[in-house]
C-alpha cells in the first residue's frame, strides 16, 4: 500500500524592505489555501520568509538589526499562519530569524520548523552551514554576512515523525552538503524539507556564479537519490531590493528525478503526490545502508590520515 503525502512547495517573489511580517504572512496563508485547493497537505515556504534577505547588508543599528528577528514562534504577527493551517488542516515548515536567550547570553540563529495539520510545531533545525562572511567584503554591491548575523546552528540534524513517514529538515546552503543529507538519511529520513535565499552572485566569482541554477539543482537531486528520500526545496527569488536571487522551486524524488518545478519568479504554488514507499524501494536495493555501505571504510581513512598531504590552501 503506497504512502502517498500530497505536498506543495510555495516559492515567494521577493519580499521588499518596506514590506511588513503581517504582509508576508497574508502571502504564505494565501498560498497555503492555494495548496489546499489542491488537495495539499504539507506546504513548504521559503528560507526566511518573514522578510527581506537582510544579511545582503551591514547593519550597525542594533534596535534595526533585532528587528528582523523572532523572540517567539508563533509570535503575534505569524500566529495568522498558524491559525490558518489548523483551519485547513494543511501542515507546513517555515524559516525564520531567531533570537533566543540560552546559555546565560543572546543568540540568534536561522531557524526552521515543520508545524503539523493542528497547527502544532513538531520540530525545529538551526542551520548549520553558513555560507558568506562575518565583515563586509569591499567592491561588493550586496554583502553576504549571515556568519555575522547567525550563528551555526546546535540542534543537529534530527528527524520526526510526521505526516505518516519520517521527516528532516535543512535550510538553503545546507543542501549543498552530502553528510546534511545522509546524516538524515541514515536516521531513515523519507522526505527532506528546505527553503533557500540564494543570489546570483553569492561568490564574486563569475564562473561559479554562473551555474548557481545548475548546481541549486544538482545538490538536491543528488541528496535524494543517494539517500533515498523526497527532497522539496523552495526559494525565495526574483530580483530583492536589487539582489537576484534564483527561483527554480522544485520536488525532487528518491530517484533524483525532477517531479515538478516553479516556472516564475514570483508567488508561485507547486504540487505532487509523494509516495513516501518509493524511497523504500531505493533503500532496500541501491541505497540498503545495512548490506552496501561499509562504515569500516571510513573508519580506517581516518587512522591513516597525514598518509595523503591536504592541499594547501
Amino acid at each position: 500500500m503506497s504512502r502517498i503525502v500530497k505536498a506543495a512547495s510555495a516559492q515567494m517573489g521577493p519580499i521588499p524592505k518596506s514590506q511588513s511580517r503581517k504582509q508576508a504572512v497574508s502571502r504564505l496563508v494565501a498560498m497555503m489555501r492555494e495548496a489546499k485547493g489542491r488537495g495539499a497537505e504539507l506546504v513548504v515556504f521559503p528560507e526566511l520568509a518573514f522578510t527581506t534577505f537582510f544579511p545582503r547588508w551591514m547593519i550597525e543599528d542594533e534596535a534595526e538589526l533585532e528587528s528582523y528577528y523572532e523572540t517567539e514562534m508563533p509570535g503575534p504577527e505569524t500566529a495568522p499562519l498558524f491559525e490558518e493551517s489548523k483551519k485547513l488542516g494543511v501542515g507546513f515548515y517555515v524559516s525564520y530569524a531567531e533570537l533566543v536567550n540560552e546559555g546565560g547570553r543572546r543568540r540568534r540563529f536561522n531557524t526552521s520548523i515543520i508545524v503539523d495539520r493542528n497547527g502544532e510545531i513538531v520540530g525545529k533545525y538551526r542551520k548549520v552551514h553558513l555560507p558568506g562572511h562575518s565583515e563586509p567584503q569591499p567592491g561588493r554591491v550586496h554583502q553576504h554576512l549571515e556568519k555575522r548575523y547567525f550563528e551555526p546552528g546546535n540542534l543537529g540534524f534530527g528527524v520526526w515523525r510526521a505526516f505518516g513517514g519520517v521527516m528532516g529538515m535543512c535550510i538553503c546552503n545546507d543542501r549543498r552538503w552530502p553528510e546534511t543529507y545522509r546524516v538524515m538519511g541514515l536516521q531513515g529520513v523519507e522526505m527532506i524539507m528546505l527553503g533557500y535565499n540564494t543570489p546570483f552572485d553569492h561568490t564574486g566569482h563569475a564562473d561559479i556564479d554562473g551555474l548557481t541554477s545548475f548546481h541549486n539543482h544538482l545538490s538536491m537531486q543528488a541528496g535524494a537519490y543517494q539517500n533515498s528520500t523526497w527532497v522539496i526545496g523552495t526559494a525565495k527569488c526574483g530580483k530583492e531590493e536589487g539582489s537576484s536571487m534564483v527561483g527554480q522551486s522544485v520536488i525532487v524524488a528518491p530517484s533524483g528525478e525532477i517531479v515538478a518545478m516553479a516556472a516564475t519568479l514570483e508567488d508561485e504554488v507547486i504540487t505532487a503526490n509523494c509516495d513516501l514507499d518509493i524511497g523504500k524501494r531505493y533503500r532496500q536495493t541501491i541505497f540498503d545502508f545495512a548490506r552496501h555501505r561499509e562504515p569500516e571504510a571510513y573508519r580506517l581513512i581516518v587512522e591513516r590520515k597525514g598518509a595523503i598531504a591536504p592541499p594547501e590552501n
